[in-house]
């Protein structure tokens, strides 16, 4: 199953983990960008706070930019699948400096200068796919997980975030993943609102992989033969609402729709090439 990685901003597209595995579903790569620019000067200070008993170990976990949360999602159960599944996502992130680490590894800001930026990332994609997922895929055996490095380059201008990024597999599907996309966000009061649209690439490794159909796996899972090249794989649209409910906890909530397209759209391991998502995530930023 390929779902998610958003929740922390402006400085990066969020990763959250299912369980324990990472997902990257486009769906969930908006941004929710204010929690760190603007959702402290938003929401007044808790007044009650212990300043005696807490007051150092927050300190620390903000010059971090901590946030932790918890959810859950409503997704396919792989990609492509008329089946749906509630999914439980725990969610740790931490920004320290130019560094951000979260359950999808690491992420260095490498450069940024009036409003363009240039990261780079490394981590673990643990989402592959297994037969066992669903009926559907019997006899397709398993994709197994693998490495990731990949870089991103994007421009801001006011609310507007254009960004292009590129992905590579290491083991696994051993694929090259590119996305373009764009995303645009709105205070209003204690709400966050934000809305996204992006267009997914891969290469023949990831096609093959997740969409092709060999002559073995024919014969074992009754699907029909089936090449998948190279091209455009999906469109994702998506939007959001997040609510701060104090300078430290928010409550959000996405939903949104991935179109396959291509031979992606064509493959017989393709039940329904519309696959919507949705999530609600409750966290508390540090």
């Amino acid at each position: 199953m390929s779902i998610i990685k958003s929740i922390l901003g402006r400085r990066r597209h969020v990763a959250i983990a299912t369980g324990f595995a990472v997902v990257a579903c486009p769906l969930f790569q908006a941004r929710a960008a204010d929690l760190y620019e603007s959702g402290e000067a938003a929401i007044p200070p808790t007044a009650a706070f212990d300043q005696g008993r807490f007051g150092g170990i927050r300190q620390k976990l903000s010059d971090w930019d901590v946030t932790v949360g918890a959810g859950a999602m409503y997704a396919p159960k792989f990609e492509g699948s008329d089946e749906f599944e509630i999914v439980p996502i725990p969610m740790v992130s931490a920004t320290f400096g130019r560094v951000t680490v979260d359950p999808g590894g690491l992420t260095v800001n490498v450069l940024e200068s009036n409003g363009f930026k240039f990261t780079l990332n490394g981590g673990y994609e643990m989402g592959g796919r297994k037969e066992s997922d669903s009926r559907h895929l019997r006899g397709l055996g398993n994709i197994d997980a693998g490495g990731v490095v990949g870089g991103q380059v994007s421009y801001e201008m006011g609310p507007m975030e254009f960004y292009a990024k590129v992905d590579k597999t290491i083991g696994g599907s051993e694929s090259l993943l590119g996305q373009v996309g764009a995303n645009v966000s709105h205070h209003v009061d204690r709400f966050i609102l934000s809305a996204g649209a992006s267009a997914t690439f891969a290469d023949d490794n990831h096609m093959e992989s997740y969409f092709g159909v060999t002559a073995a796996q024919s014969a074992r899972s009754g699907l029909r033969q089936y090449d998948a090249s190279a091209g455009l794989k999906r469109f994702d649209i998506e939007a959001s609402v997040t609510y701060m409910a104090t300078e430290n906890w928010f409550v959000r909530g996405q939903a949104g729709v991935g179109f396959l397209t291509g031979d992606a759209k064509d493959s017989p391991i393709v039940q329904d090439d519309v696959q919507p998502s949705a999530m609600l995530l409750v966290g508390y930023k540090f």
